[in-house]
């Protein structure tokens, strides 16, 4: 488990890595990311951009990708087709949390969900739906 959240920990993105998110384990087979709050993240006084909420919910989504293709991550190049974000409530200035779940990964479109939230994973801040494509590398 260990080994599966550092191999995946090394595959975010720069940008998931300049706005401090970071994966903080494994819940339900996919990585749970987690983000403190910083100036570079803040909207309106005292919120969270939505742009970085979407931002944590894509990277959410992407990771919850690679962790479900395993061993054939290394040879499927992920491309995101499509991104539909619902924006619940406003975002605070306090740890946030966000987890993908893979809908279906077939063999050339996979469709994943992902929900974010702080103190309480059942009042979620935002949600998302993301359609990728599938690709042999080569």
């Amino acid at each position: 488990m260990i080994a599966a959240t550092n191999a995946l920990s090394e595959r975010l993105p720069p940008y998931a890595r300049s706005m401090g998110m970071r994966i903080d384990g494994m819940l339900d087979g996919s990585p749970l990311l987690a983000m403190d709050f910083a100036d570079r993240a803040m909207g309106r006084p005292g919120f969270l951009h939505g742009g970085v909420i979407a931002g944590l919910l894509e990277i959410a989504a992407i990771m919850a990708l690679h962790a479900e293709l395993g061993e054939e991550d290394a040879r499927i190049r992920i491309k995101p087709v499509n991104i539909s974000v619902e924006y619940l409530r406003g975002g605070i200035t306090v740890e946030t949390f966000a987890l993908g779940e893979v809908i279906r990964a077939g063999r050339r479109i996979a469709n994943v969900r992902a929900e974010a939230w702080q103190a309480d994973r059942t009042k979620p801040l935002a949600s998302c739906w993301m359609n990728f494509l599938l690709k042999p590398k080569g």
